[in-house]
Parts: C-alpha cells; sequence; structure tokens
C-alpha cells in the first residue's frame, strides 16, 4: 500500500485544492460500519469534485514514495508532457509567423488581383488614346511635333510656352522613374528587367511602364556592393543628378507658370483638338499618380520610413515631390534591405 496519496482537484474554485488521506495503522481495528461510511463519502467528495488522476495541462497526481520527496512518475510525465507541449506551440508560433511574412510580401491572389486592375488600366487607356481621344488636327500635331523636335527650321511661329514646357518635363519623367525603380523597383519572383521598360519611357512614358507595373513582383534582387559603383547606378545614386532634376524641373514649371492666361487658354484650345497634346496630357497625370508608390517603395527598401515619411505627401505634388525626395533621400549602404554583403572572392 502506497504511504500517501495526494490527489489535485481540476476544479478549484468550488472544491479543496488538496485531500489528504492519512495512512491506516494496521494494528488498529476500525468498526465495519465506520469504514463503509468513510468509503461511501470518499466516493462522493471524488464525484462532486470530479478528481482526475490523469495529468492535466497544469494539474498532476504526484505520488510520494518516500520521505525525501523525490519526484514521482506522474510529475516526471508532467514534466516531459508540458516541454513538449511547448515545443509544440513553438513550431506552430513560427509557422504562422512564416505564413504572415509571406503574406505581407504579398501571396499570390493580391498580386495577380493587382496586376489584373492594372492590365484593365492599360487596356482601357490604350484603347481610349487611340479610340476616343480628339483628332481633329493630324496635321499641326505632326507640325508640332516637328518643332519640338527641332527638325523644323525657325519659321516665326512661336510655340506655346505651356506646351514647350510640358514637352521637356516629359523628357525628365524617364529619367526620374529610373531612380526610383533602379535598384528597389526590381523584381525578383517575375524575372523580368526593368531596364527595357525604362529605356521605353522615353518614347511611350507612363503608357510603356504600365505593363511592368502589371509583371512586377517583391521584393527586389540584392545589389552588391561592387554594382552601385558601376553604370547606370552610380549615376542614378548621385545627388548631382538628382539635383539637376529638380532645378531643371523647377525652372520649366516657373517658365509655364509666368504664361499670361491667353497662353493657358490657347493651351486648353490645344487639348480639346489634339490627340498629340491629349495623350501627353494624360501621360503625364499618370506619371504623377503612380509616382508616390514608388517613393514609398524606394523609402521602405531603404529603410528610411521612419525619418523621411514626412516627404510622402510632398510626392503627391507632380514631378517636384519625387525630385524632392531623389535629393533627400540616403544612399543604399549599411543596412539597406537591397544591399548583399557577400564576402568576396580572392
Amino acid at each position: 500500500m502506497l504511504t500517501n496519496l495526494n490527489l489535485i482537484s481540476c476544479n478549484l474554485s468550488s472544491s479543496p485544492s488538496l485531500l489528504l488521506i492519512k495512512p491506516l495503522n494496521p494494528r488498529t481495528s476500525i468498526p465495519k460500519s465506520q469504514f463503509a461510511i468513510s468509503k461511501v463519502s470518499f466516493f462522493k467528495t471524488v464525484i462532486n469534485h470530479k478528481i482526475c488522476l490523469k495529468p492535466c495541462n497544469n494539474l498532476s497526481v504526484s505520488a510520494a514514495f518516500s520521505p525525501f520527496k523525490r519526484p514521482g512518475f506522474f510529475q516526471m510525465y508532467r514534466s516531459s508532457f508540458s516541454i513538449k507541449n511547448s515545443e509544440n506551440d513553438v513550431m506552430k508560433k513560427s509557422t504562422t509567423d512564416e505564413s504572415k511574412l509571406g503574406n505581407n510580401n504579398g501571396g499570390d491572389g493580391g498580386d495577380w488581383t493587382t496586376s489584373i486592375l492594372l492590365f484593365g488600366l492599360w487596356s482601357g487607356l490604350m484603347y481610349y488614346v487611340f479610340m476616343l481621344t480628339p483628332n481633329q488636327t493630324p496635321s499641326r500635331d505632326r507640325y508640332f511635333l516637328e518643332k519640338l523636335l527641332n527638325l523644323r527650321r525657325d519659321d516665326g511661329f512661336e510655340m506655346n510656352k505651356v506646351l514647350v514646357s510640358l514637352w521637356y518635363i516629359m523628357g525628365l519623367w524617364p529619367l526620374v522613374y529610373s531612380m526610383l525603380l533602379l535598384p528597389s523597383g526590381r523584381s525578383s519572383r517575375s524575372k523580368i528587367p526593368v531596364w527595357p521598360f525604362l529605356v521605353l519611357s522615353c518614347f511611350g512614358g507612363a503608357y510603356v511602364l504600365l505593363p511592368y507595373f502589371v509583371l512586377w513582383r517583391p521584393p527586389p534582387p540584392p545589389v552588391e556592393e561592387a554594382e552601385l559603383e558601376k553604370w547606370p547606378l552610380n549615376f542614378l545614386e548621385s545627388k548631382l543628378t538628382a539635383g539637376i532634376s529638380v532645378a531643371a524641373g523647377l525652372g520649366l514649371i516657373v517658365y509655364a507658370g509666368l504664361a499670361g492666361g491667353d497662353v493657358w487658354r490657347e493651351f486648353y484650345q490645344y487639348f480639346r483638338e489634339s490627340k498629340f497634346i491629349h495623350a501627353t496630357c494624360l501621360d503625364f497625370t499618370l506619371l504623377s499618380t503612380f509616382a508616390p508608390f514608388w517613393v514609398y517603395n524606394d523609402m521602405t527598401s531603404r529603410k528610411w520610413f521612419d525619418k523621411g515619411s514626412w516627404l510622402l505627401p510632398f510626392s503627391l505634388i507632380p514631378f517636384l515631390g519625387p525630385a524632392l525626395y531623389l535629393v533627400l533621400r540616403p544612399p543604399i549602404v549599411g543596412p539597406a534591405s537591397i544591399i548583399s554583403n557577400t564576402p568576396k572572392k580572392d
């Protein structure tokens, strides 16, 4: 017979936490009636208080086999059981964290939904540009294009100042987008290079960049430190390049803003009649609309969001906002996530 038996109730709120049954002296005799009453009361207590002999998560039944209070079998079982449970909880938590991290990076469902929406936008824009935009003055559009490209000699005709400013700012937009998309806007999962779209954007603007936005799959691939010292990243990361872009864009906007009201009314009339000018204005609007997102993407890639988030509202200003961010952003060094610190081979 066991020396003593500790029974711990699983229902702590309605029963005593510990029931102790004292050992019986075999030499003493107990009347059968008293033994029967004790037996009945014991089993009633067991039933009423729901005493469980199996180890629970936080409770156990222990048997003390010696006066030195060595852990019994049930105590050892409880310890190993709790360790296994804790390991399982850690495994589940890590699995959950990994799944959350994958969702944050963008699941396939979210990527495809965004891509479908962007593709629908691009398709609608192309249909509108080729089929629905006004095309009342095709010969004048050709003449304006030749004048802006300096393919026609000076014939005494003065070009609209707002149109001239818009034309040259559209030439600066590909440089700004190149500085935003290289290297933080590159796609690692789709394996599609960004540079062909940037080169073609010099001629097609946002109409060429939108297909890349459809195919873009973050995160960007890591950048070798040696790559930052080579073309084109050394040019695109230069503060001098960013400063020239801001100065040129500011000068062109001031040039257009100082034009008189008659010049702006003339430009609005061109917008209503010319396919070339109408499509160019729409292109400028699209580039200005998508630029804040790529500013945010570049900012988070450089881990500068905490310090540079105040620039995000300024990025909504057409051209000047993104160009100002390029001047103030930190270089890709140190803890930036897109840097790869792989050791160089001897």
